[in-house]
C-alpha cells in the first residue's frame, strides 16, 4: 500500500517553524538561520519530504534552473569554473544544467534553444557565439546571459573574463624577455585560441621579432597534437628556438616527442602552454604556462547573478586577471 506524500505542514510541526520558513529553506536557503536550517533538513529527513518546486517556479515566476553551456568536459580548462560554479548555485537551491556544446556554433544554438525552451533563470556560456543572429536573438530575451572565460568589446549582456589578445601580447613580451628569438605558435582552430596568437603576432612585430611560423591544428586540442606539432616542425627552413602552444596538452605531447628525439628541453627547444592545468606542474619538465583562475570566474559569474536577483545593476564587462606561471620548460 502507498504511502501519501510528506507535506510541508508537517516539516513545519516537527520543526517548530511555520510552512513560510520551510518555503523560504528551499527557496533561498541564504536567508534561513543556520540552527533554523538544520532543525528542517532534520525534520525532511524524519519524514521524506519532497518540495514541488514546480509549484514554486509558478508563483515566483523563476525556474532556479542555470544552464551551463561548454564544448567538452574531457581534458578541459573549465572543469575548475564548472564545479566551482555548480556547487555554489546548488547550495542556494538552483539546479544546475550541463550541456556540451562541442568546438562548433551549430550545436550551441540548438543548446541555447534548448535552455530557452526550459525557461531557465540565466544562461553560463564557456562557448563562443560566433554567429550574430544568435548574439542578436539572446540580447532581445529576457534570459539573463553570461559569456565567461572571454572578455568581448560588446557582451550579449554580461562578460566575464579576460582578453585573450592580451594574453597573447604577454606571451610575446616573456618570450622576448627570455631571449628567445625564432617563436613557432601550435594554434587550434577555435576563435579565442586565434585571438591569442594575432595578439602574439602583433606584440612580437612591435617587439621587432620576425614573423613567427604557426601550425594550426584542430579543436578541440589533445595531446596527440603536440607530438604531431614537434614532428611537423622538422620540416620548417630554421628551427624554432620556443613554441606557444595552445594548451597544456599540446605542450606535454610536444614535450614528450621532442625528448624522445634527444631534444632538451629548454635549452634546445622551450615549450609554454595555456590554461596551467595540474599535468602542467606534475610533468617533468614542468610547463610554463598561462594560468586563468577559473574559481574567480566562477565567482565573478556567481555575485553577478545574485545582484541582478536582487534588482542590482552589474557592469557589462567584468575583469578577471591571467598571469604567466614560469617553469622549467621556457
Amino acid at each position: 500500500m502507498s504511502r501519501k506524500p510528506a507535506r510541508i505542514e508537517e516539516v513545519a510541526r516537527i520543526a517548530g517553524v511555520s510552512a513560510a520558513t520551510v518555503s523560504r529553506y528551499f527557496n533561498n536557503p541564504s536567508v534561513v538561520a543556520a540552527e533554523t536550517a538544520n532543525r528542517i533538513r532534520v525534520a525532511v529527513a524524519e519524514v521524506g519530504y519532497l518540495p514541488n518546486l514546480n509549484a514554486g517556479s509558478l508563483a515566483s515566476n523563476r525556474s532556479r534552473i542555470i544552464a551551463v553551456l561548454v564544448p567538452d568536459i574531457a581534458q578541459s580548462i573549465f572543469n575548475d569554473t564548472v564545479e566551482a560554479m555548480i556547487e555554489e548555485l546548488s547550495m542556494h537551491g538552483n539546479s544546475v544544467m550541463i550541456s556540451l556544446t562541442g568546438s562548433g556554433n551549430e550545436l550551441l544554438n540548438s543548446q541555447i534553444d534548448v535552455a530557452l525552451s526550459r525557461r531557465v533563470d540565466a544562461i553560463i556560456l564557456t562557448s563562443v557565439v560566433t554567429d550574430e543572429a544568435t548574439r542578436a536573438r539572446l540580447r532581445s530575451h529576457p534570459t539573463t546571459i553570461i559569456e565567461t572565460w572571454a572578455l568581448p568589446d560588446d557582451p550579449i549582456e554580461i562578460a566575464v573574463g579576460f582578453s585573450h589578445h592580451a594574453v597573447g601580447e604577454a606571451s610575446a613580451q616573456f618570450s622576448r624577455d627570455r631571449g628567445y628569438r625564432r617563436p613557432h605558435l601550435v594554434v587550434p582552430q577555435s576563435p579565442r585560441a586565434i585571438e591569442r596568437a594575432e595578439g602574439f603576432i602583433a606584440a612580437w612585430s612591435r617587439l621587432g621579432g620576425e614573423t613567427p611560423t604557426v601550425q594550426p591544428v584542430s579543436s578541440p586540442s589533445h595531446f596527440g597534437q603536440g607530438r604531431l606539432a614537434f614532428r611537423g616542425m622538422s620540416d620548417l627552413p630554421a628551427q624554432p628556438d620556443v613554441a606557444l602552444c595552445g594548451s597544456d596538452w599540446i605542450a606535454q605531447g610536444l614535450i614528450v616527442e621532442a625528448s624522445a628525439a634527444g631534444i632538451r628541453i629548454p635549452d634546445e627547444l622551450a615549450v609554454i602552454g595555456f590554461g596551467n592545468l595540474r599535468l602542467a606542474g606534475d610533468m617533468r619538465p614542468t610547463i610554463t604556462s598561462i594560468d586563468i583562475d577559473g574559481h574567480e570566474i566562477a565567482r565573478e559569474t556567481i555575485r553577478a547573478l545574485r545582484r541582478l536577483a536582487e534588482g542590482k545593476s552589474v557592469s557589462a564587462r567584468l575583469p578577471v586577471e591571467f598571469r604567466i606561471i614560469a617553469r622549467e620548460s621556457a
